[in-house]
């Protein structure tokens, strides 16, 4: 019998809704596996390699988690630790890794479209987990699982990106996976920090933070991302809290029953207030929990 072709997840951008709701459909299966404590190990035999070039708790964990709970065995690559330091490039790494019999290869990495130029040089699957500011199509998809699992629906559902927009992965691929959905996609945040095009893609602009948030069903939070800022978008991060940090105050102007994300770490006091990111309101946990099953369902349609 032929080995089944693996296939790889690059993007959320061109996904079908079909294809999203089919992935949702397997992660269901595999969230109950996970609270029985009976997990669907479909991929056991297999080996998954984590390939981590950038910092990362959840996403790295999370992979970590669903890979094993699928019963791959599991390789954890970091690059501080390994012949990058050295000079070895990032498709020297990838074929090598490769070459011990992996099934999947699990990529972050700083450089936007670094995944994408990993798959063309290997065989086996490839699972984009963040790449610079491009996308991220797992938290995308963990994201947009949250939401569907608590409302049922997102068709004519409104959610605020708010924050830095310009510098993230996230925000595009929720773009891409929530219009996908049939949700109306809002973003908002500081000028110097909107980019582009985001129009043109599917989303809209907001004529205040005030205005957003009275139409918001769900409002995710981005991180203030410092570490990829090259100039000085910002007067200053209290400038930033005072003017679009989702104070108490603020979140009491979302309509009844709207729920706060953040797809992490949380700087608190920044983007998000800790009354706020520790209120009834919000499901960051949740996201949390749902991406292992999630992310179980990537691996099983990949590898």
């Amino acid at each position: 019998m032929k080995p089944r072709a693996r296939h790889s997840l690059l993007t959320t951008e061109g996904m079908s809704r079909s294809e999203v709701e089919s992935l949702f459909a397997r992660a269901r299966v595999h969230a109950r596996g996970l609270e029985s404590g009976r997990s669907v190990r479909a991929l056991e035999g297999k080996v998954v390699a984590n390939l981590f070039f950038e910092a990362s708790t959840r996403t790295r964990l999370s992979f970590e988690r669903a890979a094993k709970a699928l019963g791959a065995d599991v390789l954890n690559f970091t690059a501080q630790a390994s012949s990058v330091v050295k000079g070895e490039t990032l498709m020297d790494t990838v074929r090598n890794v490769e070459a011990m019999g992996v099934a999947a290869l699990v990529i972050r990495h700083s450089a936007s479209g670094a995944a994408h130029l990993a798959a063309r040089h290997v065989r086996c699957a490839v699972v984009n987990a963040g790449d610079g500011t491009h996308a991220h199509p797992s938290q995308a998809l963990l994201d947009a699982f949250t939401l569907h699992e608590r409302w049922g629906s997102l068709d004519g559902k409104t959610v605020l990106i708010l924050g830095d927009v310009l510098h993230s992965r996230v925000a595009r691929s929720n773009l891409f996976c929530l219009t996908t959905l049939g949700a109306h996609v809002v973003f908002a945040g500081p000028p110097t920090l909107m980019p582009a095009g985001l129009e043109e893609m599917g989303g809209r602009l907001a004529p205040s933070l005030e205005a957003a948030l009275a139409e918001a069903d769900a409002v995710m939070v981005l991180r203030v991302q410092g570490e990829r800022q090259t100039a000085g978008y910002l007067p200053s991060v209290r400038e930033y809290a005072r003017l679009y940090g989702l104070s108490a105050e603020r979140a009491a102007r979302l309509r009844p029953g709207a729920v706060v994300m953040h797809p992490g770490p949380v700087n608190r006091g920044v983007e998000l207030a800790p009354e706020v990111a520790d209120g009834p309101a919000n499901v960051i946990l949740a996201q949390v929990s749902h991406g292992v099953a999630v992310r179980m369902a990537i691996l099983e349609a990949c590898a």
